[in-house]
């Protein structure tokens, strides 16, 4: 490979969320999802150029950026998106927030498939809406969707939104575009908006394929409102960048004012220079990181085959978020996680943390060297032996 993403990098003492949130020097941390590599070098330079410069006042967003955007998606994705569909803003979390505060009003429901991204509740609790799940069917190791369940809610007046994960966080799923056409006929039949975040796009592995859900017609584009980032693929999420795509006009200028209420409008240079380089220049390093991450992912799985047998690891369709059941241990998520740092000093996510559906859960993030992953997953193996 032309990459070494095994490359251990020390990230203790630079503020890391990840590692620098516990004081103790030997906890390993598998939680939040972030990964251990560098950014791919055309980023880095980029940055560096930027940083020479030595001014660093508010940013004007250029047409380059736009294109970036744009030519990524109709490249990789066959999605066209037309510059003013964009509306720039800094992460996918605010405007997941923003986008619904545009489409409803205090005291509505906004849907999600659960277990699924916590921040999720978040925004819909800041929002002053109510939560209401459609539950994932965990069967066969894997997640499917409960489609006579989706019905029943979507025909509720009061459910103005459904909140998307695609690809699915944490239960690894990449829908395909029969799951997606069914999810969108069933939403719009009952005038419910499909809200996706697509943050995890790229990262999806052989076999399966990311599909745009508002690139499936003409009538799920108009639908729908789509939040994307390369901060996830390109190891970004500091630099605070993201995007909405919205088709509607009407719906783009609620969002837009939403974006300033909520006065998450702007956004950093770095940013910008960032998502340019990313989406210009960094498909190469991005093909190899997919492949890191797989063999991670396989070699994880054979790990758990051989010395953890009793605890059932989800397909990984895409994300490097590895979601195991741990139900034989017959503890509470919570335990579990409490168990693994005080014992062995792993730190990962519990499942309860994505709604009740993942209690017993656990998430591992795998987006690390394999020398750490393989410290990881023997700290596992010494706790529940």
């Amino acid at each position: 490979m032309k990459y070494n993403f095994d490359e251990i990098i020390p990230r203790r003492g630079t503020n890391s969320y990840k590692w620098d949130s516990s004081d103790d020097a030997d906890v390993l941390p598998m939680w939040v999802a972030d990964m251990d590599f560098r950014t791919a070098p055309p980023v880095v330079e980029a940055l560096k150029k930027r940083v020479e410069h030595g001014i660093f006042g508010y940013v004007r967003v250029p047409d380059a950026y736009y294109e970036a955007v744009a030519g990524w998606f109709a490249r990789r994705h066959a999605w066209s998106i037309a510059k003013e569909w964009i509306i720039y803003t800094i992460g996918v979390v605010p405007a997941l927030s923003a986008v619904i505060k545009a489409l409803t009003i205090p005291g509505d429901k906004v849907m999600v498939q659960a277990p699924v991204y916590n921040c999720f509740f978040s925004s819909i609790r800041n929002n002053g809406c109510e939560m209401v799940a459609n539950p994932l069917l965990y069967r066969n190791g894997t997640y499917q969707i409960d489609f006579t369940d989706l019905e029943r809610k979507a025909a509720d007046p009061q459910v103005k939104v459904l909140l998307l994960c695609n690809p699915h966080n944490p239960a690894g799923r990449v829908w395909t575009k029969q799951e997606l056409t069914r999810i969108g006929e069933i939403c719009i039949r009952n005038d419910v908006w499909i809200v996706a975040d697509e943050i995890h796009c790229e990262l999806v592995f052989p076999g399966h394929t990311y599909i745009p859900f508002a690139s499936i017609s003409e009538e799920f584009l108009m639908h729908s409102v789509t939040c994307i980032s390369p901060s996830k693929a390109f190891n970004l999420a500091g630099l605070q960048i993201a995007n909405i795509i919205s088709a509607d006009m009407d719906i783009r200028l609620k969002i837009d004012k939403a974006i300033n209420i909520n006065e998450v409008c702007d956004v950093n240079p770095f940013g910008v220079e960032a998502l340019i380089a990313a989406y210009n220049d960094g498909e190469e390093w991005l093909e190899e990181l997919k492949h890191y991450l797989f063999a991670n992912y396989n070699y994880l799985r054979a790990y758990f085959d051989e010395y953890l047998s009793k605890f059932p690891v989800m397909a990984l369709e895409g994300t490097y978020l590895v979601w195991v059941d741990c139900s034989a241990l017959k503890q509470s998520s919570e335990e579990i996680v409490k168990t693994l740092l005080e014992k062995e000093k792993l730190w990962v996510n519990g499942g309860s943390l994505y709604g009740d559906a993942g209690e017993g859960f656990i998430r591992i993030n795998i987006a690390c060297p394999r020398q750490r992953l393989m410290d990881g997953l023997e700290r596992l193996r010494r706790t529940w032996k």
